[in-house]
């Protein structure tokens, strides 16, 4: 299937490159991550798969860049509201850590979902007993000025934040290229 070129395509860069298709993590119980996904943001399990290893060679170092006796114990997929895909991985590894970290950290990273009423998202976090910071907390200046956050955690500490701009942002008033449309996500 030929898919049209976007404005948003450059013609440097990666071949072909379409958009964000998945974010991969790695979770320290599966049960745990999926029932998170599931029942406390909504995101739906599209498909699991697994298990993965290599007891005799160099696959999974040679793949993935993990020690070759790592096993990937399953993968599963999940599909929340119209963004892109999260990726779930259980890893089992001799040199396994576990990071705990910041969203200051060098490399650390967070999920930000979209949501229509951030004070809504804020009660509900509430009502389920998830941690959450400071917030909503709104940007009233600047070119993200419209937008409101708040970051919570998921039981294992990965970072979250529930964004919200249901009036847009400043920059776009004049922005050649926008950010991704929660209302119209192909443009």
């Amino acid at each position: 299937m030929k898919y049209p070129v976007s404005a948003a395509t450059k013609a440097t860069g990666l071949p072909g490159l379409r958009g964000h298709d998945h974010t991969g993590l790695t979770v320290p119980d599966m049960k745990q991550a999926i029932d998170f996904f599931e029942n406390v943001l909504g995101c739906e399990v599209v498909m699991s798969f697994g298990p993965f290893a290599d007891d005799k060679g160099t696959f999974m170092k040679d793949l993935l860049g993990v020690d070759p006796k790592a096993e990937i114990k399953q993968i599963t997929q999940v599909r929340c509201g119209f963004g892109s895909n999260i990726e779930l991985f259980e890893y089992s590894a001799p040199d396994q850590r576990d990071l705990q970290q910041k969203n200051s950290d060098v490399g650390a990273f967070h999920i930000s979902l979209y949501v229509d009423d951030i004070a809504a998202a804020k009660a509900y976090l509430d009502s389920k007993n998830i941690e959450t910071r400071l917030g909503p907390f709104t940007i009233d200046d600047g070119p993200a000025a419209g937008q409101s956050i708040l970051y919570f955690q998921a039981p294992w500490g990965l970072q979250f934040e529930a964004i919200s701009y249901p009036k847009g942002m400043a920059y776009e008033k004049s922005a050649k290229t926008r950010l991704w449309n929660p209302k119209s996500p192909s443009k």
